[in-house]
């Protein structure tokens, strides 16, 4: 499929034109970036993997109702995606302390949270992402109430979906953000899930001997980040049990 021409280029991703209006092709790069960019990598095979593993939590969503934008994956690192009007805020839900919350409020890494926390953060990588409560998301118009509430409802049925599907095959969900953008039906706005769900925006522990399988892999020093992309893939069978190690991960159809 042909792609038309270049619309955004993040930190990690690619979008260009689709090929019917409405539509966007989505390339996955191989860049690994930390601390807002202060710390840049390219990991061999890490786009074809978070390509992979987005397409299949996204279809796993859509099977439960949870709306995206996904339409199909179109090869190893692009897919096709609904063009949406991305809401300028993070979502993040917390299950376990981790990161910047232990930092911020001296809670030990690994600390069971009481419930999941939802927190927005304003996506402004100068500003370096600041968390922000509701009260300035609504002064500044990024959303309305509803849309507040409506995001609290979609991350929490993500979060539900994505720690059974975690626990299924030994993993801990301890956190993860997501984007959501609003789509237009006739004079109705739909909010839906978009941008990417990989282990670029979890974090990822194995439950058992507590091994980090995310991106703090890279943020910490703590080995092969396309290993530990490539172990996540392969137990929920995105990767065959005898597949070869990146570089040029095998990805099953």
């Amino acid at each position: 499929m042909a792609r038309g021409k270049l619309i955004y280029e993040g930190k990690a991703k690619i979008l260009y034109e689709g090929p019917e209006a409405g539509t966007l092709v989505q390339y996955f790069k191989d860049d690994a970036t930390a601390f807002n960019a202060e710390k840049k990598e390219v990991i061999d095979g890490k786009g074809a993997l978070n390509n992979r593993l987005s397409e299949y939590f996204m279809n796993g969503l859509m099977q439960i109702g949870v709306p995206t934008h996904f339409i199909k994956r179109l090869n190893m690192r692009e897919q096709l995606i609904r063009q949406v009007e991305i809401i300028p805020l993070e979502v993040i839900v917390r299950n376990t302390a981790a990161g910047s919350i232990s930092k911020r409020l001296g809670i030990e890494e690994g600390t069971q949270l009481p419930r999941p926390i939802v927190e927005f953060s304003y996506k402004d990588d100068a500003l370096g992402d600041p968390l922000v409560p509701e009260e300035y998301i609504i002064a500044f118009g990024w959303a309305s109430q509803q849309d507040l509430d409506d995001m609290i409802a979609l991350a929490l049925r993500v979060n539900d979906f994505m720690s059974g599907v975690m626990l299924g095959v030994g993993i801990k969900l301890v956190d993860f953000k997501i984007e959501i953008g609003r789509v237009w039906e006739g004079e109705f706005q739909r909010l839906i899930i978009a941008d990417e769900i990989s282990p670029d925006s979890c974090r990822l522990w194995d439950m058992e001997t507590g091994e980090k399988l995310d991106k703090d892999v890279f943020r910490r020093d703590l080995g092969n980040l396309a290993d530990a992309y490539t172990e996540v893939a392969r137990r929920l069978g995105v990767l065959p049990s005898n597949a070869p190690q990146p570089g040029k991960p095998t990805l099953v159809n």
